[in-house]
């Protein structure tokens, strides 16, 4: 039986606004027959419903048979994009696509003239949009014509047709190759995190070095540009160097500001950008930059072009929560970020059908780490279980600490008779998945010693645990310990007998103070 997960048509139908329902039933009247009845029947029944069933479906709509059911389905899905096309889409690719239709019309009209001109005109527009591709089409296009027919349109037009078709080319196959590296580091990095040993940093880098094309900057277009700053960054980020990685996630903000124009044709590259840049000052422990970009991201999301289509609202809604969160973990103030919960879980569950696996998986763990944070150990195992319980193959780096973090919040609950299972069970776990840091396994050392030590004992094993740890923050191999848990904030929260919360927000305070000192250094 389909389910909602699975039937198309009816994720389409859910995933259509008022607007866009009102729109296709005006449609519909236009072009009703006696079939097309039956086509709203349908609709209307998938709309109300909550969740897809095919059998509650046929049982209340007698009209509807099952030996029709799919290709009556079919013939709706292709309805309500038809629908969709015809409503009025601004967007630069769609403007594109209704032009080279036109031109493919007067031509086969015989209108050469006409339709070589139409092209002229897309080729403008194209180039001055950075769409290469679209670009391309109108040469290929182009080429066709003046091969077929001598329009005489233009003098030595089959040496500037070459010359553009080469051009063009060269931009495209560059495009191609620095596209198709970010993607296959993106995905490296999705499905593993960061790099875990001295055999991933060999393997990312000779991959990065073998498939980086030759290139020059300063002859570069807007997209070659874009996907060159997404790999670099992809690249610093596996390897956790971080200052490449700010870098280049700089880079890749700053090519919007300089040509804004594209925000709204690369809506969603922006917003990445945008995030990801929060993400670097956020490594960095750059407060004053985070909150800085932070509010020119608010600033867009009131924006016209912010609020275009679902697809842009899911996003803004992933990135700007995603931060706001962190701008918590960076003030240590856990318990207010615990007034964000209730609305991402609202909106996890009305964006469900669109957010991928990954986004959740990183809210479920970043809200048990503020519930961690708060001292609500019960809490943070809930959200730790869902991640735990949920068998997917992507982020190992996320299922490992969330074991991780799951283990110490029972041992904060004293939930003795789990713990001896649960240590031999996540260190198998991390092992199996090759995230066994030297930070890792000096704190299931601690946790297994723990048992047989005296009270009197505890606080300076963790003073001796912290010590140790120390030692390996500025290693890039065990940078992502503390990147994902905060195992020292940890460690002094129960030397000094105070929140882990509090250990935070005293290290942000004397962290502004410290800024604030050298400001006036410098002043003076």
């Amino acid at each position: 039986m389909s389910n909602r997960s699975t039937d198309e048509l009816f994720q389409l139908i859910k995933s259509l606004e008022k607007a866009e329902k009102r729109n296709f039933k005006v449609y519909m009247k236009r072009i009703a027959g006696s079939e097309d009845l039956k086509m709203m029947t349908l609709f209307d029944a998938l709309d109300k419903m909550h969740e897809y069933d095919e059998a509650s479906l046929l049982s209340k709509h007698t009209v509807l048979q099952k030996q029709q059911l799919s290709n009556l389905k079919a013939h709706l899905f292709r309805q309500i994009l038809t629908s969709l096309r015809l409503t009025k889409d601004d967007s630069i690719d769609m403007q594109l696509n209704e032009q080279m239709s036109y031109a493919r019309i007067l031509y086969n009209k015989g209108l050469y003239l006409q339709s070589l001109k139409l092209l002229e005109k897309i080729k403008q527009i194209a180039k001055s949009n950075n769409q290469v591709t679209f670009q391309m089409q109108a040469l290929i296009f182009e080429k066709k014509i003046e091969a077929m027919h001598i329009t005489r349109s233009m003098e030595n037009r089959a040496e500037r047709l070459s010359h553009e078709i080469d051009d063009a080319n060269r931009h495209l196959t560059l495009l191609n190759r620095l596209s198709n590296l970010a993607l296959q580091l993106y995905s490296w990095y999705i499905k593993m995190g960061h790099a875990r040993d001295e055999k991933d940093v060999t393997a990312v880098k000779m991959f990065f070095e073998v498939n980086l094309p030759v290139h020059q900057v300063s002859q570069m277009h807007f997209y070659e540009k874009l996907y060159l700053y997404q790999s670099y960054c992809w690249y610093g980020f596996i390897l956790q160097d971080l200052l490449m990685f700010y870098r280049y996630c700089q880079k890749w903000v700053d090519l919007f500001d300089h040509e804004p124009a594209m925000i709204a044709t690369e809506t969603s590259q922006y917003v990445k950008g945008l995030h990801n840049l929060l993400s670097a000052h956020l490594a960095t422990n750059n407060y004053d930059a985070f909150r800085k970009v932070l509010q020119n991201f608010e600033n867009f999301t009131t924006t016209e072009v912010a609020n275009a289509n679902i697809n842009a609202r899911i996003q803004i809604f992933q990135y700007l929560y995603t931060a706001k969160i962190n701008l918590h973990f960076l003030e240590g103030t856990f318990t207010e970020g615990l007034q964000l919960i209730p609305h991402i879980e609202e909106h996890i569950e009305e964006y469900k059908l669109h957010l991928d696996r990954h986004r959740i998986l990183v809210f479920y763990y970043k809200i048990a780490c503020l519930y961690f944070g708060s001292g609500d150990n019960e809490s943070t195992i809930d959200y730790l279980n869902k991640i735990i319980n949920w068998k997917v193959d992507l982020r190992t780096d996320i299922q490992c600490y969330a074991r991780l973090l799951h283990l110490i919040a029972h041992y904060e609950l004293g939930n003795w008779s789990l713990l001896e299972y649960l240590i031999k069970s996540v260190y198998r776990f991390m092992a199996k998945m090759k995230n066994l840091s030297v930070v890792e396994e000096e704190i299931f050392r601690f946790l297994r010693k723990s048992f047989t030590l005296a009270p009197s004992r505890i606080i300076p094993s963790f003073r001796a645990l912290k010590e140790k740890l120390e030692k390996y923050e500025g290693n890039p191999l065990e940078t992502r310990s503390f990147m994902y848990l905060d195992i020292i904030a940890w460690l002094e929260s129960k030397i000094q007998g105070i929140p882990v919360q509090q250990v935070r927000h005293n290290r942000f305070l004397e962290g502004r103070k410290g800024k604030a000192q050298e400001a006036k250094t410098r002043k003076a």
